[in-house]
């Protein structure tokens, strides 16, 4: 077991200087974000400065959260899902509503090292008002969906592969994020790994404590089969995967 918790510990930090990155060799950084399908169809979210959900003082939020695994068949609105998106990897704003950038990365709402942010989030829709169910990911600079499959394409392949899953399926929403690990290779080499783990954690914690803050509850995933879920999203399984997922819906 030892050898699992290496990459846990610092020591690759000390020999970060030499690393012969990417970066370092001027080749051009990954995109932030991956391009629209062609003729995707795209949702309008609320814009983060005219949301009005998630004013529960923070301190209250922090008390209530729990991992919830049973939810109500109350749908979400499109403002609270807007919320729970721009709370996770929303892009911060200046007061002229240009986005803030470090070097080649848009900081966002979550920290991640050296602003690097390696995921894209994928959202199952099933019970959003105004939102045709379907598979979607969400668009962080834009702040808008895209539809990449409507729900009755992909209502067989859930219900044989997904059935015995439970509660995954039973939120009004499941969050699905992928990392793409050279957005944070390209920088930091070998220390990627740890970086990419911790970053996960920020901003799966975001979604607990915006969830709370509507009314909501959130369950983070890491026991899913890998195969199935990057099947579901048509991902390669290499150069991006699934790495994480949390169903999200109002208590009972």
């Amino acid at each position: 077991m030892e050898e699992y918790r290496e990459f846990i510990k610092a020591h690759l930090w000390r020999e970060f200087a030499n690393f012969d990155t990417d970066q370092k060799k001027n080749l051009p950084p990954p995109p932030m974000q991956k391009p629209v399908p062609e003729g995707a169809p795209l949702v309008d979210l609320v814009a983060p400065e005219a949301l009005t959900v998630g004013q529960m003082p923070l301190i209250e939020a922090i008390r209530r959260r729990r991992s919830c695994r049973h939810y109500s068949q109350e749908p979400l609105t499109l403002e609270e899902l807007s919320f729970l998106l721009w709370a996770t990897q929303g892009i911060c704003k200046t007061e002229s509503g240009e986005p803030l950038y470090r070097g080649v990365a848009a900081l966002r709402t979550v920290p991640s090292g050296g602003a690097r942010h390696p995921f894209e989030t994928y959202l199952l829709v099933q019970r959003v008002v105004g939102v045709q169910p379907g598979l979607y990911r969400y668009l962080p600079l834009d702040h808008k969906l895209c539809l990449l499959q409507p729900y009755d394409q992909l209502a067989q392949m859930l219900a044989a592969r997904w059935g015995t899953q439970g509660f995954i399926l039973q939120g009004a929403v499941l969050f699905i994020w992928t990392v793409l690990p050279y957005r944070t290779e390209w920088r930091y080499a070998d220390v990627s790994a740890k970086l990419i783990a911790q970053d996960s954690g920020h901003l799966c914690q975001n979604l607990y404590l915006a969830s709370e803050a509507i009314g909501a509850g959130a369950c983070a995933v890491g026991a899913y089969d890998q195969q199935i879920a990057d099947e579901l999203l048509g991902v390669d399984g290499e150069d991006e995967f699934v790495v994480y997922m949390a169903p999200v819906g109002k208590r009972p």
